[in-house]
């Protein structure tokens, strides 16, 4: 699995010394804040304690995409030397009041995979916010996806190709040290205080930890960046999805047969074993139908007769939904740059939200439905 690792720089020149220059002319790196970060996310102020921007979704996505551009660069920074005064990962966290209280390392190559970020009360106070604003998370857990470089590649592209191969991973030293990070963090702060950010390979993890949690009853806030949806197990499916569209065409009973076995399929659902307890995990899927990677989360029914992803429209069943899945209407066209970071925390994004239920989404989380049951831990 080829994986666009970084966002680029928004800015063509970056030698003018950030987003509007700096008066001596310094050179600023391209994933500095000031560069490549958000042009108009506000840091958490006195308002927030009357009206919380934690409490609106493109906030939140904004701020947690940061969290795990952090991530990226915590990483290139243990690379490149860099310390704690001049690496440039605390930057992605310190304007929104958080600390880096944990990193992921992965014992193989000793790089980090991930990051936990509380809520920073010292910083907060200082500038007059007594309390953590509502819907503000205490605990996050960012997880970065592959890096192209040579300390990290190797270790990176094995647990691609333990994805590509069984559509999971579990086997990953990796799932076993962030799931128990999470589990930690729940313990601390409860389920409802702690979320979990991923992108690209890091949001293959996040969304299977989260959901080993949930099969335990413990449902956290999941948001997932460009999530893996290739693999060795799909595309067997969409050639079978294929051949069967053109058997079914070249059948007089085509139609007949295609309602009686949308028929089965929902008779099969609604008695899944889904209950309204396991459908309270949810998690955001953020992609673009321009990232070959992650755009089959975005259908329902198969391939088209071009191999692309056939339109789908919202399809609730019960009310209950499986996830939500935002799309970007407005945003890269071309591959690397649609499977980048920096995109979902750009001013201009604008978003759809696609399907509640999506035939990939749905298959991953089955088990869930039907055995998932409430944890009396869960607490608020």
């Amino acid at each position: 699995m080829v994986v666009q690792f970084m966002a680029k720089s928004s800015v063509e020149d970056d030698s003018r010394g950030g987003r509007d220059g700096d008066a001596a002319g310094v050179a600023r790196h391209p994933y500095d804040f000031l560069v490549s970060g958000p042009r108009n996310l506000s840091s958490p102020n006195w308002r927030d304690l009357i009206h919380s921007s934690w409490r609106d979704p493109n906030y939140k996505r904004m701020v947690i995409a940061c969290f795990i551009q952090a991530a990226y660069l915590l990483e290139l920074d243990r690379q490149e030397k860099r310390t704690e005064e001049n690496g440039l990962a605390p930057n992605w966290w310190k304007p929104f009041k958080y600390k880096l209280t944990r990193t992921l390392i992965d014992e193989r190559d000793g790089s980090i995979y991930g990051a936990i970020l509380e809520w920073d009360r010292s910083a907060a106070m200082s500038d007059l916010v007594p309390v953590r604003p509502r819907g503000a998370p205490k605990a996050v857990l960012a997880l970065r996806g592959t890096l192209l470089k040579s300390p990290t590649i190797r270790r990176d592209l094995q647990d691609d190709l333990r994805f590509l191969a069984r559509e999971s991973l579990k086997g990953s030293v990796r799932f076993a040290g962030a799931l128990e990070a999470l589990q930690s963090a729940v313990a601390r702060f409860g389920s409802t205080n702690v979320c979990i950010g991923g992108h690209s390979l890091g949001a293959g993890f996040a969304l299977q930890i989260g959901k080993a949690s949930a099969m335990q009853g413990v449902f956290v806030d999941c948001h997932l960046f460009n999530p893996p949806s290739v693999s060795l197990g799909m595309s067997l499916r969409i050639i079978g999805e294929k051949a069967s569209s053109v058997v079914r065409r070249m059948k007089v009973v085509a139609r007949s047969g295609e309602v009686a076995a949308a028929t089965e399929e929902a008779k099969a659902s609604e008695t899944d074993g889904s209950s309204t307890e396991a459908k309270r995990w949810v998690p955001n899927l953020y992609v673009n139908n321009s990232d070959y990677i992650c755009c089959y989360y975005n259908h329902t029914a198969g391939v088209g007769a071009d191999g692309s992803p056939d339109a789908v429209k919202p399809t609730p069943r019960n009310g209950d939904a499986a996830a939500k899945l935002f799309v970007a209407s407005k945003g890269p066209q071309r591959f690397l740059e649609a499977h980048g970071l920096q995109q979902w925390w750009s001013d201009d994004m604008e978003l759809q939200l696609a399907l509640s239920h999506g035939k990939l989404i749905d298959r991953q989380l089955r088990s869930l439905y039907a055995v998932s049951q409430p944890h009396p831990s869960s607490k608020a």
